[in-house]
């Protein structure tokens, strides 16, 4: 029955349940079920919040960025890339994989991410650079697009704060590998993650490229496959 948490976070994300109530429900109720009292549930929702500031991002983040969409922040980040005549959606996308990834690689973790800034910037101005060439985008190339936008950030921070040595993923496999008496130090592991981060900004790099070409194919008023969709399997 302890259990019951895992049902109540499963049933609200597949009914679209605000995940923040979701989640908090579920501890609730998992609290409870668990003998907890309610005071000790509480208090340690407050030592969560007071040491991790999990709630942050709802709390002043997405206010703020939502007044920022209100006054067109995502028209003008499409206006300003628009006018970048050398811009595609690929090369805009590799760009912001690149900041993710170094800044990532530095402890610099929190300049991104999918509330700050995949939807309000990267993705209306990868969205922009592909209405600047083609005009008007169907809602499934949109999309894909936007797929593609929040792929870059994940991808990004993933690995590249392996580098980092105070990550809290590095010091966990510290810990891990001590508890086996495996000798290994953070450097070293920041060291040995440095050419895994590498080779996945290389691939990655070469998938907005094809990206790119998917686009052109999809899209390009002189190809033959010009009313082709991504739900299609077209390739290029």
């Amino acid at each position: 029955m302890v259990l019951i948490g895992v049902l109540i976070v499963i049933v609200g994300f597949a009914l679209r349940i605000n995940p923040l109530l979701v989640v908090t429900v579920a501890g609730i109720a998992t609290g409870l079920l668990a003998h907890e009292s309610l005071y000790s549930i509480l208090s340690q929702f407050g030592a969560a919040f007071a040491k991790d500031r999990y709630m942050a991002v709802f709390i002043a983040t997405l206010p703020v960025i939502g007044l920022l969409e209100r006054h067109g922040l995502r028209e003008q980040a499409q206006h300003l890339v628009s006018r970048v005549r050398a811009a595609t959606t690929g090369r805009i996308l590799n760009a912001y994989l690149f900041i993710r990834e170094a800044a990532a690689a530095l402890g610099l973790t929190s300049i991104g991410g999918p509330a700050q800034m995949v939807r309000p910037v990267v993705a209306p101005m990868a969205e922009g650079a592909a209405l600047a060439k083609y005009g008007k985008l169907p809602d499934d190339v949109r999309d894909h697009i936007r797929a593609h936008a929040a792929a870059v950030d994940n991808v990004g921070l993933f690995f590249g704060e392996d580098v980092f040595v105070a990550v809290g993923a590095v010091l966990l496999m510290k810990g891990v590998f001590d508890q086996f008496h495996i000798h290994a130090t953070p450097i070293l592991m920041g060291l040995w993650a440095l050419p895994t981060a590498i080779a996945v900004f290389m691939v990655h790099s070469v998938r907005l490229y094809l990206l790119d070409r998917r686009l052109r194919c999809w899209l390009s008023s002189d190809s033959s496959v010009a009313s082709a969709s991504p739900g299609e399997g077209v390739h290029p």
